[in-house]
């Protein structure tokens, strides 16, 4: 039986061009925070957009911290952002996800 190796795994993306790279790290950054990472996680797990209210509760942080979490995620192109009333609803961007999901495919590595 095969088992992967956890380590030294390839990256199946093609080599990123100097500006991909920049852009990229960009949305490494604004990930680099465990409330952000919660953040993306829940809207990759929703069928729709998400109002900003629902992250407080979830993230146990305040309003004012969610608020910048989210702008901060925003603000990178992570997000999408659409007012409905005084609320605002979340949303992945399908292409900065789609790019984030080419940068980090691994392939498995296998040993014999």
């Amino acid at each position: 039986m095969s088992t992967v190796v956890e380590c030294c795994r390839p990256l199946a993306a093609r080599s990123l061009a100097e500006d991909e790279a920049e852009a990229a790290a960009q949305l490494f950054k604004a990930l680099a925070d465990p409330a952000r990472v919660k953040i993306v996680n829940r809207l990759a797990r929703s069928e729709g957009p998400v109002c900003a209210c629902e992250f407080i509760p979830t993230l146990g942080l305040s309003q004012a911290t969610v608020s910048h979490h989210l702008n901060k995620l925003t603000r990178v192109g992570l997000l999408e952002r659409e007012q409905r009333g005084k609320w605002a609803y979340f949303s992945l961007n399908p292409e900065a996800a789609g790019q984030l999901s080419n940068i980090v495919r691994f392939q498995e590595v296998l040993v014999p």
